[in-house]
């Protein structure tokens, strides 16, 4: 059994819902009591990908405070693929999604030299107050260079797996794509997958 090892990012501004999302997708449960994140918290999902293919994902939820933006280079290095995340009701965490992939696509890039797979997603669309059209949302997605978007709502449990089917489905294609014209590169080892259940632990910012 092949064990692809996938490094993804989750950011965007506070409150949008980042770490109930990451919880959500890994445990499947909804907690709306959480503490806002410091520096970043870390999960694990494992996938069973093919007949031949497991996928762990290492999932790095950052903390979306001004004063973590100057650990981002550290938090960045190394991933394979990132979600951007806004909250519909609030357009300016929309408007600041600019920031966070102009932030990305210049601090990291794949070992190719292209940018990572970003997708871009609209949360708390459960909300009735909303504030962000889906035509903006479209738009800004094309001219960002995103994969795609999707609506999610971490509470109902909309479009949250298959978000995340999707971007890993993107960052696969673009390793298959490069694996064609190079060896398979170190990070994909054959180790005794322990369990396909997750975990998660949080650390500090220094």
């Amino acid at each position: 059994m092949t064990e692809h090892l996938l490094k993804i990012l989750v950011i965007g501004d506070q409150n949008v819902g980042k770490t109930t999302f990451v919880h959500r997708y890994v445990s499947g449960q909804f907690n709306r009591d959480y503490r806002s994140t410091v520096g970043v918290d870390f999960s694990m999902k494992a996938l069973q990908w093919s007949d031949t293919e497991t996928v762990r994902l290492h999932l790095w939820d950052i903390a979306g405070q001004e004063r973590f933006i100057s650990m981002a280079r550290i938090y960045y290095k190394g991933a394979s693929g990132c979600v951007v995340m806004f909250d519909v009701t609030n357009s300016s965490s929309f408007l600041s999604c600019r920031h966070w992939k102009q932030d990305l696509d210049s601090k990291a890039t794949l070992p190719s030299g292209g940018a990572i797979p970003c997708i871009l997603l609209a949360n708390k669309c459960d909300l009735a107050d909303r504030s962000v059209s889906a035509e903006s949302i479209s738009r800004f997605c094309k001219a960002n260079g995103f994969v795609t978007w999707m609506e999610t709502s971490v509470k109902d449990n909309k479009n949250i797996t298959e978000a995340m089917r999707t971007l890993v489905e993107e960052i696969m294609s673009s390793r298959s794509v490069l694996n064609s014209v190079r060896p398979e590169s170190d990070d994909c080892v054959n180790p005794q997958l322990d369990s396909s259940a997750s975990n998660t632990r949080r650390t500090g910012c220094c």
